[in-house]
This record gives C-alpha cells, structure tokens and sequence, in this order.
C-alpha cells in the first residue's frame, strides 16, 4: 500500500529524548517499511528514517526554540493535501488541525488522537467534522466523547528487541516521562522516601512547569534517596528501565496511554500505576505489577513486587504491546478505508455508521489475538483488540 504519515513537528522522528507521539510514528513507519509497504513519512527535516522523508521544517520546532507550532503544521497539511492522490492512505498524528483541510478527503483519511480528550471545548470539533474517521489508543480515551466517528482502539506497540529483557531484580525505583503536577513524581519521591528506596527521576521540564519543579520535586535533590537525571536518550532508558524493582507510574490525569509502561514491561520491569486512564488496560494486576489509588496501597504493592516474575512481565508485552502488532491492526483499517475508496461511491468512508450508534456499546477491554476482519467492521466500526 501506499501510506503517507503524518507526524507532529515539536520532535525528528524518532525523538532524540522526549516524545512519546513522534516516538509511535517512528516505530509504526519502520514497521510498515519492513513488511514492504510504500510509506512516505511527513517530518522535520532532522528525522530519520527507512521510509521516503518529506521535509517540513529544518528540524524539530521544541528543540529550535519554536513556540508556535500551527504555522508550521499548516504548511505541512497543505503539502500533503497537494499529494493526496499520491497515497491510498492518509494517516494523520496532529490532532485536529486537518479537519476542514481534508474532509472531502476523509475516506481515505485516518486519524489517531494521541492526547486526552476530557475538556470539553474540544468536543465540538469532533462533532461537527464528524466525517474524519478517528482511531483511539486506549478505550478510556474515547469515553469522554463516545459519539465521535470512532473507528478503533489500537494500543501503541514497540520493537521487542529495542529496550530488552533483564532478568535481575533492580534495586531502585524509576520515574520516567515529564516533569508536571499532573505526571506527579512529588508522588514517586513520597514512595521512595517512605519505603527507604532510591528513586531516579529520568524527566524534562518543560518552562510551563518550570514553577512546579522548583515548589514540588527540587526541594528533594539533595536528599540521598532521590537522583535527577533530567532527558535521557533510549539507551539511557533502557539501562535506567533494566536496573529499576519497579517503574513509578503515580499519574493524577487521564493518561491516554502512558507509552514508559510498555517500555518498562519490555525491560521486564514490574509497574506500579495509579488507577486513572488507560492504567487498567495496560497494567494486569499480579502479572505485570499492580494498581493502586493512594500512598498506602503503592507501599503495600512494593512489599509485593519482588514476587512478580520478570519473564513473565516480558511475556505479556511480547503478547499485547509489540510493533508488529500494531502494524498489522493498522493494516486492517488502511485496508477497508482503501476497499471502501474503491468499491464504494460513499463519502467519506463508515459515514453511515453514526446512525446505527458508531462509538456505543463498547465493550471493556480484552486480550487475544485480532479478531476477523469480517468482525471488526460490523455494523461499520472496527475494535481492534490486545
């Protein structure tokens, strides 16, 4: 098939530190590459890639000092526009600034929404292009505005040999991600200081949280339970990830996703996650390491994660969280939206679908293999499972 995706353009793709969404396209495009696909990814121009790279700024607009990135993301909407006939396949990572540019272009169209989608100004734009066929990456994402043109939920996957297993049981605690009051690592360094347990902060600080790093978590650096290590490259993760008892997950949002959990399930590294978000779906309780709803009850679980088997954690991500897997449940929506473009002289594609309750009934989340394709689009909407 022919594919174009496209990126954000905050982070290269991949990033070089942070970036959990550019992070997912990269490993989604080199995925789609290998299986032989022509794929043309739309990136900053610091990118790297097996795919065609089509160049939309000089390099990632966080680490150039932009701070108004829609400019930029506009130029890149209408370059993809004027090659649309060129790709069987758009596949957008931007949010909804391609809404009005592309909805005569929506049965060819897809777009994964990688943020949260629980503030309620955002709810009419999702409503009114209501024809943009849309892709959730977790079932508690999508719950907030159930009646959008939901097509699927695909968990994010990642190459199984990229961060790999450690079978030796770490002797400090992990927090790795953002620096933020709604990532909570004043929770982590409470844990670690209660348990008597080294903690390694492994986070950026974007100056929005400058305010918050200095009141809540700087104050600690000097004690000698907690390090700050700042932005760390992927082999920084994976040593820091292979070393740890357990990664520190003690989010305060509705986390869409949480990408750091698969990563330390890869390392076969225990999670201990607060109860908000996709964490349910993520994190199996007693197998990959437990979910708890307050100070006490992340003490309690530390008692318990050495009895966790570190294999078995691996296990569970090669089963529900690799790359191939989310490649191949992408496939099968590029291919129907490719079908339908084809044989059928509706527009957009799955438009019907909102009169017969498109996003309702979801079901809670499951695990096993992929259903059949017959299966996934009854009724016109596709669920796509772990």
């Amino acid at each position: 098939m022919r594919i174009a995706q496209i990126a954000p353009l905050a982070e290269s793709v991949p990033p070089r530190t942070y970036g959990g969404t550019e992070r997912v396209c990269s490993w989604l495009t080199e995925e789609l590459v290998r299986q032989g696909h022509e794929v043309t990814l739309f990136a900053s121009a610091d990118s790297s890639t097996l795919a065609t790279l089509a160049p939309c700024c000089p390099a990632g607009l966080r680490r150039a000092g932009v701070h108004n990135h829609a400019p930029s993301l506009l130029l890149m909407l209408d370059r993809v526009r004027r090659l649309a006939e060129s790709f069987d396949v758009i596949h957008f990572h931007v949010d909804l600034y391609q809404f009005p540019l592309f909805q005569h272009l929506a049965s060819k169209s897809l777009t994964t929404l990688h943020g949260r989608l629980d503030l309620p100004e955002m709810h009419p734009v999702y409503r009114t292009f209501n024809r943009m066929p849309l892709v959730s990456i977790s079932d508690a994402q999508r719950r907030p505005i159930l009646d959008a043109n939901w097509l699927a939920t695909v968990p994010h996957g990642m190459p199984d040999g990229l961060i790999p297993y450690s079978a030796d049981q770490g002797t400090y605690l992990a927090f790795l991600g953002r620096i933020s009051p709604e990532k909570r690592p004043d929770r982590a360094i409470a844990v670690a200081l209660r348990a008597g347990i080294p903690l390694k902060l492994a986070a950026k600080v974007d100056a929005a949280d400058q305010e918050y790093f200095d009141a809540a978590v700087k104050p600690w650096l000097d004690h000698p339970l907690i390090e700050f290590l700042g932005e760390i490259d992927d082999a920084q993760k994976s040593e820091l990830l292979a070393g740890a008892l357990a990664l520190l997950f003690p989010i305060d949002w509705p986390e869409p996703f949480g990408l750091v959990m698969i990563e330390a399930m890869s390392a076969g590294t225990p999670v201990i996650a607060w109860r908000n978000g996709s964490v349910p779906e993520i994190v199996d309780p007693g197998v990959t390491g437990f979910i708890v709803q307050c100070l006490d009850e992340a003490l309690e679980a530390l008692n318990r994660v050495s009895t966790l088997d570190r294999l078995n954690v691996r296990k569970r991500f090669k089963d529900r969280f690799t790359v191939d897997r989310m490649a191949e449940n992408y496939l099968v929506l590029y291919r129907r939206l490719a079908d339908n473009a084809r044989s059928s002289s509706r527009s957009p594609a799955f438009a019907g679908s909102r009169d017969r309750g498109l996003g309702h009934g979801l079901s809670g989340p499951q695990k096993g293999a992929l259903d059949p394709v017959d299966s996934l689009f009854e009724d016109g909407v596709a669920d796509v499972r772990r």
